[in-house]
């Protein structure tokens, strides 16, 4: 028979791991979610752990027809279907049969994603060219170099923003003047936090690692968050950039070397580093170590882009 204590113990422990199967960022967002189904839920005088899947379908139909704020577009259907997945969760959380999961909701999903002629966008990526004349736009002020840090090292290491934004002083190993490794604690495809190490090069025109050298001297950084946001005076706050800023800081640039900030976002660093990859010719298994991605046909898809003219099937005849 298991003691009172021990039973304690083991409840804790497992309600730990539980709660650690999914990222900060990831319940954030579920709550977020859960929120706005109570306010609508509110709205039609509904409890919303008595919700059945009408109630769903029409929470999401009411959802469908609003917009991004401070925007002209209506949320987008990879947006609807996160709503889901969260209330999915939160009605697990809650030991309640989740009336999210229903045939119903799949159908009325997939029938506004067919009227609305949804299609993933695709932002533009960043060409090593756009990302040495975005580095020289940067400022010699601390903004401008961390601003600089936080491109040159996207780019150069193909990250994402949530990966850009964690980063931390003791995942940075200056390997040597030109070379560093980084190590990810926890990414899209490393959700269980095993880390990955990925080696970035100085390169002759992007040079991440002297602009990290020159961010760290600068700030007199030496432990915490690499890339942080700043009190009033300019001073480090201690605090990761939230990772809306860094699709803000691309767009800000690609905007002063007269690219149009709408079609440009974070995930133009990484998709910019398997772009430019392939259009000299790096080894798919190669850019893939860098990447991360566990499916070739992923990357396959930028080289596509890339190389879509090159020995055109019509470049003899037409």
């Amino acid at each position: 028979m298991v003691s009172s204590h021990l039973q304690d113990a083991m409840t804790c422990t497992a309600e730990q791991l539980r709660r650690a199967a999914y990222s900060d960022n990831t319940r954030l967002a579920y709550n977020k979610a859960w929120k706005r189904f109570q306010q609508f839920c509110d709205n039609q005088e509904i409890e919303p752990e008595a919700a059945s899947s009408d109630d769903i379908v029409n929470f999401f139909i009411w959802l469908s027809s609003l917009r991004k704020r401070n925007s002209d577009q209506k949320l987008s259907s990879g947006t609807l279907r996160l709503y889901r997945s969260a209330l999915n969760w939160c009605f697990t959380e809650k030991d309640i049969e989740s009336p999210a999961s229903a045939v119903r909701v799949t159908d009325v999903l997939g029938g506004l994603s067919r009227i609305r002629n949804d299609s993933p966008r695709r932002v533009k990526a960043l060409r090593e060219y756009d990302i040495s004349a975005m580095l020289e736009s940067c400022s010699d002020t601390l903004f401008g170099l961390r601003d600089s840090g936080i491109i040159s090292l996207g780019f150069a290491a193909a990250l994402r923003r949530s990966e850009l934004c964690s980063l931390k002083m003791e995942d940075v190993n200056f390997i040597s003047s030109d070379r560093i490794i980084l190590t990810i604690r926890q990414s899209k495809t490393d959700q269980q936090g095993n880390g990955q190490m990925i080696a970035v090069l100085e390169g002759k025109s992007i040079r991440p690692v002297t602009r990290l050298h020159t961010w760290i001297e600068k700030t007199n950084l030496l432990h915490g968050y690499l890339f942080q946001t700043f009190r009033k005076g300019g001073h480090l706050s201690g605090k990761p950039l939230n990772h809306s800023e860094i699709p803000r800081i691309v767009k800000k640039y690609a905007e002063k070397i007269g690219l149009s900030p709408v079609d440009y976002s974070g995930h133009s660093l990484r998709a910019g580093f398997v772009t430019s990859a392939a259009v000299h010719h790096a080894r798919l298994d190669k850019i893939m170590e860098v990447t991360r991605h566990r499916n070739p046909a992923t990357v396959l898809q930028y080289i596509r882009d890339a190389s879509v003219f090159e020995d055109h099937a019509g470049a003899k005849f037409l």
